[in-house]
């Protein structure tokens, strides 16, 4: 467990760029250098993680500690990856600082973006090359890559998943000779226990709302993670309008630009925003906010955990999991282009920096923090 929270506390210290920038982090730690997952339940993780709601990368990231050393390998693995956001932006909230004005900071964010950049472009080139095998799931990977970028909300990200699960089912109806293993029809349920706790907090707290300020501001940042898909970009949106006549609008723009700065997922706004509702008591309201727009996503994972286990292994939907897997290439595509190559490279010299970057990361085994050293000494002389 001390392993676990060692091993993301560190990830979480400079885990720049978003949840697909924290995917090629995790492969590239956990699979290919410490041999925690095998890329085959790494690929599964992943495309799970892209069917429920909440932060897909924090929820990787507890499957990751989970597959190590059970649940306290889960919660170590969301401490030691959450924590360093956290307490960034629970001191900002506090302090009301805007230090993203420090030369110094800029700095470290560009190179970060930069190593972002390296980082994602080397975890899509690895899952391609093990998920897209025929014309098939190439064409998957390229149509969803396609759809998501020029689409925008949840419809845009999930649709394409879902299309590429039923096709694949679909296909793999016609084909005659699949041989079914015992048991397989038997059914596929999840953790029924989880998923209640789920729902009664789901149904429960909005009638303890009005009982307890701390219990109104638990209520409102769980129902947020409840539903949303896509990452911290979109919980922004869908908890402005429920915090409404608790926290100005300079609150929330102060709370997504010191998301952007931060390391680690983006859903640790809710730090922020949970410190500058509560102002008396700025870190329990912090806490408060974090661990209620996090526990929902935590709680669907392990719910669903042992139905896509089943699923993964059944020989009817094998199809269906290689096509998703090819859709989920596509989506992490997408967001290596927008928003992590766009708003990373911004001249030649860039360009130059991040394909050397790549070359030592893929072909000297170059360490990742040794990368963010020579990105700094870079952006500091350019």
């Amino acid at each position: 467990m001390f392993t676990v929270l060692w091993r993301f506390f560190v990830l979480g210290l400079y885990s720049f760029g978003g949840p697909a920038a924290h995917i090629g982090y995790f492969q590239r730690e956990f699979v290919d250098n410490r041999k925690w997952l095998t890329d085959q339940d790494f690929t599964h993780a992943v495309a799970l993680c892209q069917f429920l709601p909440g932060p897909a990368s924090s929820q990787l990231g507890m499957y990751i500690g989970y597959k190590k050393a059970s649940y306290l390998g889960a919660a170590a693995a969301f401490v030691g990856f959450t924590f360093p956001s956290f307490l960034i932006l629970t001191l900002l909230a506090i302090g009301n600082q805007q230090y993203s004005d420090l030369a110094l900071i800029d700095t470290i964010i560009q190179a970060a973006k930069l190593l972002a950049v390296v980082v994602v472009a080397d975890a899509l080139w690895g899952m391609a090359k093990k998920n897209l095998t025929s014309k098939l799931t190439f064409s998957v990977a390229c149509l969803t890559a396609v759809g998501v970028y020029f689409s925008t909300g949840l419809t845009g990200q999930i649709f394409p998943i879902i299309c590429s699960a039923l096709i694949g089912f679909l296909l793999s109806l016609k084909n005659e000779q699949v041989q079914r293993r015992p048991n397989e029809n038997a059914l596929i349920r999840p953790n029924i226990m989880v998923l209640g706790f789920f729902a009664v907090l789901l149904l429960v707290m909005p009638m303890l709302a009005g009982q307890s300020e701390l219990f109104g501001l638990f209520n409102i940042f769980y129902q947020a993670g409840s539903f949303v898909f896509g990452g911290g970009h979109v919980v922004l949106p869908l908890l402005e309008p429920m915090l409404d006549g608790m926290l100005d609008q300079d609150s929330f723009l102060s709370a997504y630009s010191s998301a952007q700065l931060v390391p680690g997922p983006m859903f640790t706004m809710a730090s922020y925003l949970g410190a500058s509702s509560l102002t008396d008591s700025p870190v329990l309201g912090s806490l408060i906010a974090t661990i209620a727009v996090f526990l929902p996503g935590s709680l669907l994972l392990f719910a669903f955990l042992p139905a896509w286990n089943a699923l993964v292994s059944h020989s009817r939907l094998k199809a269906s999991i290689i096509l998703v897997n090819a859709s989920v290439v596509g989506l992490l595509a997408s967001a290596f282009v927008k928003p992590v190559l766009l708003t990373s490279v911004g001249s030649v010299f860039d360009v130059v920096a991040v394909v050397a970057g790549y070359l030592l990361l893929k072909y000297r085994n170059c360490p990742v923090w040794l990368l963010i050293v020579l990105f700094c000494g870079y952006k500091l002389f350019i």
